[in-house]
């Protein structure tokens, strides 16, 4: 996926003819946006591989990080999951028609379900989270084991801001 205008030309752009947002724009938070939507792209197109979407592969993540039997109300599952999922509702349907979650009463609350990981979805998860992991790995494989650690410094430093 290399059709985007390159972030280094984006920034040559700005230099030359706006140059007073040049001077105040943050050429790294250019940078986040971009390799965001690259590895965005890469959990789009390895969920695809499985008849998964996004947000399938965030529902289906965020319930296996849980301890057994992988299990949360909707509301926890919203709040738990790493990427929002517009329309939660629908995921759930659509996982569940799959066969990969089950929906059981839940005793605290009448008005939810909750949410389980079954044996077939805990397999898919599995399978694609090791993909995704040596994929992520490949792409982070120019940087060295110093720099990958200062970049998470870095990146930890900045989401103390927010978290």
């Amino acid at each position: 996926m290399h059709n985007h205008f390159p972030v280094a030309d984006r920034l040559e752009k700005f230099k030359i003819h706006w140059p007073e947002a040049y001077t105040t724009l943050s050429p790294s938070i250019l940078r986040i946006h971009r390799l965001h939507d690259y590895f965005h792209n890469n959990v789009e197109q390895l969920v695809k591989h499985y008849d998964l979407q996004a947000a399938d592969f965030g529902v289906l993540e965020t319930l296996r990080r849980e301890p057994a039997p992988y299990c949360l109300s909707p509301t926890e599952l919203y709040q738990s999951m790493l990427f929002s999922s517009g329309g939660l509702t629908k995921v759930l349907n659509r996982l569940t028609g799959a066969g990969l979650i089950r929906r059981e009463d839940n005793p605290l609350d009448k008005r939810s379900k909750l949410v389980l990981l079954n044996e077939q979805g805990l397999r898919i998860i599995e399978v694609v989270t090791e993909e995704l992991h040596q994929l992520e790995h490949k792409n982070m494989a120019r940087l060295s084991a110093t720099e990958k650690q200062q970049l998470d410094r870095l990146l930890s430093k900045l989401l103390q801001e927010w978290e």
